[in-house]
């Protein structure tokens, strides 16, 4: 027993060195009732979501410990052990049996969500038998978790993202959700729009990247525009009071959030300050999403529309970027040379050359020494396969020259492998 003990030991001063949840504990806590013990989610939701009618959860009363939670079925599957001793207590055997246990899934490697695995394993021996139960976490997370928990005789399943796990005989997509952590990830079920989200969303709070756990803004962004991509509802956080309906709204609030700790601003800004920030930055997509709530308020600004005709293209966006553009054109005058330049490079993404070419010509018409429409149009007609016109562009021939002969420099490099007496 001696040597288990110190191996749960060893996991979690692993652990607790990287483990500086600035985010969670940022969140002010006021003076808590009793702890209520685990609880069904389909009353704490109000709610009953198809697949987790019999879920329970263990709320989080403490920045020590996470959300638990265990969901039924062909067996039982924990999301988030957490780190409260007194949790399998109070479910085991109450409500469940050690053994049922198949599957320990973590959403990131913070002792405070993870420690509780390492704490089952080491309590209720009896209950493993042929490499369960099987712990999942993500490839980057703690390897001495990992190697505990094969100690005591779990298997460990890695994941990337990507995948989906069959938990308690339901699919569950996993979804890589760095930032916090470069471990994080959640766990999506389409059809309920339900989603473990660990902590990178949290309600009315922002769990900061750890950067002693890799974690870091930007990748925040990759995470929340992951799980933005998804049709959510139902939020289930590693933190806080769970989310249904209003999942989505949680979400984009936690991006919000994150741009504008991204932009060093602690209180609201325009919107289209706030995308042309975030342009500046080249966050392309953080811009269209701001130009969007903008527009949402002012259907008919033009500012936003230009901004976000722009930012489209630059993400290769292209048909998305022509219907921007023809409702700014409509909103302007017919004589717009940037309406007609976003159309032609527009258009030139589609590889729709000769339509683009008219377009470049409409600004060309308007301002005749448009240097971008006549390096544009160069390019048209380059790719339309009317290179001697295209030459006769000076502004193109000139930037056609400069990158060629750039390449040209590259490719002549000296080989420091050749002998002098070779050259």
């Amino acid at each position: 027993m001696k040597e288990s003990d110190d191996r749960l030991h060893d996991a979690i001063s692993f652990e607790a060195q990287g483990a500086e949840m600035s985010s969670v504990s940022d969140v002010e806590q006021s003076e808590e009732p009793k702890h209520p013990g685990w609880l069904r989610l389909a009353d704490v939701l109000k709610l009953p979501i198809p697949g987790l009618e019999d879920a329970l959860f263990f709320p989080s009363f403490e920045t020590q410990t996470s959300n638990i939670y265990v969901m039924p079925g062909t067996y039982l599957t924990i999301v988030d052990p957490g780190n409260d001793y007194t949790a399998f207590m109070e479910l085991f055997p109450v409500r469940a049996k050690p053994e049922e246990v198949r599957k320990i899934v973590l959403t990131h490697g913070h002792f405070d969500h993870a420690m509780g695995a390492l704490e089952f394993l080491r309590t209720y021996r009896d209950a493993l038998a042929g490499g369960r139960p099987e712990l999942i976490l993500h490839e980057g997370g703690p390897a001495q978790i990992k190697e505990t928990a094969k100690e005591y005789g779990s298997s460990v399943t890695e994941v990337r993202g990507g995948e989906i796990l069959e938990l308690s005989g339901v699919p569950w997509e996993v979804i890589y959700t760095p930032g916090h952590t470069i471990d994080g990830i959640s766990l999506y079920h389409a059809p309920t729009k339900t989603v473990f989200s660990g902590d990178m969303v949290l309600q009315n709070a922002v769990a900061g990247p750890d950067p002693k756990a890799g974690g870091r803004l930007d990748q925040y962004l990759f995470g929340l525009k992951a799980l933005l991509s998804k049709d959510i509802e139902t939020v289930l956080p590693g933190h806080g009071p769970v989310v249904s309906p209003g999942g989505r709204k949680v979400i984009e609030e936690t991006y919000e959030s994150v741009m504008m700790k991204i932009l060093g601003v602690e209180k609201p800004i325009p919107w289209i300050q706030g995308a042309m920030a975030l342009a500046q930055k080249g966050l392309l997509e953080e811009a269209v999403f701001c130009c969007d709530k903008e527009m949402a308020r002012s259907p008919e600004d033009t500012k936003s529309l230009e901004l976000k005709a722009v930012c489209l293209n630059d993400l290769g966006r292209s048909r998305e970027a022509l219907d921007v553009l023809e409702k700014l054109q409509l909103l302007r005058s017919a004589d717009d040379s940037f309406v007609h330049v976003g159309k032609g490079y527009a258009l030139l993404g589609l590889g729709q050359y000769d339509e683009s070419i008219k377009c470049f010509d409409a600004a060309l018409r308007i301002r005749p020494d448009l240097n971008e429409a006549l390096v544009y149009k160069g390019m048209a007609l380059h790719l339309a396969g009317k290179h001697d016109e295209a030459m006769e562009i000076e502004p193109f021939r000139t930037e056609f020259m400069g990158r060629f002969k750039e390449e040209l420099l590259r490719n002549r490099k000296p080989n420091p492998n050749k002998s002098e007496a070779q050259s």
